[in-house]
């Protein structure tokens, strides 16, 4: 691989985790830049094992003030109230992981997501939004996708015993073991928007129910102006309504999506630190072995203990859509 060789002191701190991927596969981490939207408990867990595993960089933003909800999720946040004054979650969160790593670059960039044009994508060669609005998982997916270099983008969402990952890695060419030698391969990804367009009728029957509810949330936040969080038990009338609109036009049974299901996302808005470790500990596992190694590890080798299922959605085409949907469905 080009670029330069690892310090003496990289090869000393990283020296066992190089025995696992090899000194190429390190180099290549120690030159990545990964941007961390919403530092939600979803991440924290992420930021802190990609800055002990030696990333190039890894620049946070988010400019929320600490709340009871993120203190119960994101253990980056200090106990010590009396620091919280003027900083924003990112620069809490930001002075944690320093202390971690002092070889890892870490920063915290002010402003808002959708203030940024793609130029400042491409800084990047890995984006995790965490708890964003349908319409800004689409928007950041797609400027992603028009920069002249892959990005790789990942969206995070997390609703008390539920949650799911979105995997973007646009044309992806990878190498894989054999008994025999190694094979190249390549795999194309939709986008997020192409992802959730696909017609209900066209996916499998074995896809989760919880998928199609959490696409009848999403749509009901969008509609109304909501943020992921924001919507309680009281909605649940009007989350039903769009329920009956969304099967009808997707001409499926309102069996799809079990009033029981969307009750229980309602009920439970906020993160749930158990299901956040969860989830955490996959993206993690995602982005390491999928991006930045020589060889890919197929998911469910990886995650073979954890309930999950990869969708393969067919309409004309196969459409490789990767979203991992968990939790318990009452």
């Amino acid at each position: 691989m080009d670029g330069e060789e690892l310090t003496e002191q990289e090869t000393a701190v990283y020296d066992r985790q190089i025995r696992v991927w090899g000194a190429d596969a390190q180099r290549r981490l120690s030159k990545s830049h990964v941007l961390v939207y919403g530092m939600k408990g979803t991440v924290a867990e992420f930021c802190k094992n990609i800055v002990l595993a030696g990333v190039g960089s890894l620049t946070l933003l988010d400019v929320r003030a600490v709340t009871e909800e993120a203190l119960s999720s994101n253990f980056l946040i200090p106990p010590d109230e009396s620091v919280y004054s003027g900083k924003s979650l990112a620069e809490l969160c930001c002075d944690s992981l320093k202390e971690l790593n002092p070889m890892v670059r870490v920063s915290v960039e002010k402003g808002e997501l959708l203030s940024f044009g793609g130029e400042f994508f491409d800084k990047f060669d890995v984006v995790v939004v965490a708890g964003c609005p349908l319409p800004t998982k689409k928007l950041i997916n797609e400027k992603c996708r028009k920069l002249s270099k892959r990005v790789a983008f990942y969206a995070v969402e997390c609703r008390d015993l539920c949650g799911e990952i979105f995997v973007d890695l646009q044309n992806y060419k990878y190498v894989k073991k054999k008994l025999d030698g190694t094979m190249k391969c390549e795999a194309q990804y939709p986008s997020f928007q192409e992802a959730i367009s696909v017609p209900w009728l066209t996916l499998p029957r074995k896809v989760s129910k919880l998928y199609f509810a959490m696409r009848v949330i999403e749509k009901f936040e969008e509609v109304v102006g909501r943020k992921p969080g924001e919507t309680c038990i009281q909605d649940l009338p009007a989350v039903l309504r769009m329920k009956k609109e969304l099967c009808e036009a997707q001409s499926v049974s309102e069996s799809h999506v079990p009033d029981a299901v969307l009750e229980r996302l309602l009920t439970g808005a906020r993160e749930f630190p158990p299901v956040c470790a969860i989830i955490r500990g996959i993206l993690g596992q995602v982005a390491s072995l999928v991006i930045f190694l020589r060889f890919l590890i197929l998911l469910h080798d990886v995650l073979e203990m954890i309930p999950w299922e990869v969708i393969k959605a067919i309409s004309g085409q196969v459409t490789s859509l990767i979203v991992l949907h968990f939790g318990i469905v009452m």
